[in-house]
């Protein structure tokens, strides 16, 4: 993947963190989804790829833009998927609350998996841990063998899971475990990369969407981490979506090279409202604002942060305060 291909997906994400921020805490999720999905749209033909959409707003009766098979960039570079979810955290914003991102993953064309919106079991962890454990194991296993291989008692360690009420059990079970529970309201993709990055958190658990399952993934190969998967399709007609998706078998296990393949991979996050990886836009006098970004790259598993400062007059006029 072209490393200025990255560049230019984070001036997009930018720009729909941007839009999408305007809406925050005024309780309108759909508008605020609709501000950065009509940013990204607006610019991403733009970008030097040949891209297809394979995670967006939904298929193309449902998604006005950005559905999946949609067309994206100017045909005069590579083949790539694009993964894109213009506002993970709809609801975050709405009520002004923290993590919420707009995020777009790319790799070699063939690579992302083409996850249906439905849910998807998970377990994330760093790289200390890759490789090493299993979804199929209950949780109670788990944690005993990332206790063991962390050297780490399971009252010093931190596991990450949504807080809903499908997860009752197995917070209870994590409860009896001892070990700390850090329960997430919303962020199902900050929450799986916590686990690979600089945090108190070991290990990501529980279920949540396919599509943001797919771009956590793309996250963790950057950042040497693993994600492993199981769709969890809720009756046929779900079941039969995976199928012609491409899964003969829609609740095998997924690991990280059915969902983002063996080859280079790029991750970019622009932060919206402020949380513990990226902070928010702040909007500044002069009628300027700041936004937060990662840029991610497997190639050299390179993570790179980007402040930059817009001049809100003109979306062309910006300066960007740390170069990549």
């Amino acid at each position: 993947m072209e490393r200025h291909i990255a560049l230019e997906l984070a001036r997009i994400t930018e720009a729909a963190a941007l839009d999408a921020a305007c809406w925050t805490g005024r309780g309108d999720k759909h508008s605020a989804d609709e501000a950065a999905t009509v940013a990204i749209r607006s610019l991403i033909s733009s970008v030097d790829m040949d891209g297809t959409v394979v995670i967006g707003e939904g298929e193309m009766d449902e998604a006005p833009m950005l559905y999946i098979g949609e067309k994206v960039g100017n045909r005069r570079g590579p083949k790539v998927d694009i993964a894109v979810d213009p506002l993970e955290g709809t609801e975050t914003v709405a009520n002004g609350l923290n993590n919420a991102i707009s995020v777009i993953a790319a790799a070699p064309q063939g690579h992302l998996l083409h996850a249906p919106d439905i849910y998807m079991a998970k377990l994330a962890v760093g790289p200390a841990l890759a490789g090493r454990l299993s979804l199929d194991d209950p949780i109670e296993v788990t944690l005993t063998k990332a206790s063991d291989i962390l050297s780490k008692p399971l009252s010093e360690m931190t596991v990450s899971i949504l807080d809903r009420e499908r997860h009752r059990d197995m917070i209870s079970a994590l409860r009896q475990a001892g070990v700390r529970i850090k329960l997430l309201s919303h962020g199902d993709v900050m929450g799986a990369i916590e686990a690979a990055v600089e945090s108190e958190v070991d290990l990501y658990v529980g279920s949540g969407g396919a599509p943001e399952g797919v771009l956590a993934a793309a996250a963790l190969r950057c950042l040497g981490g693993e994600m492993q998967g199981r769709l969890l399709p809720g009756n046929t007609e779900e079941a039969e979506r995976c199928r012609r998706m491409g899964l003969s078998d829609p609740q095998q296990l997924l690991g990280m090279d059915e969902m983002v393949g063996r080859g280079s991979v790029l991750f970019v996050a622009t932060g919206v409202t402020s949380g513990d990886l990226l902070s928010g836009v702040r909007y500044l006098p002069n009628n300027t604002a700041e936004t937060h970004s990662v840029i991610m790259h497997s190639l050299n598993r390179t993570v790179s942060y980007l402040r930059t400062i817009h001049h809100l007059a003109g979306a062309a006029d910006h300066i960007t305060e740390a170069a990549i």
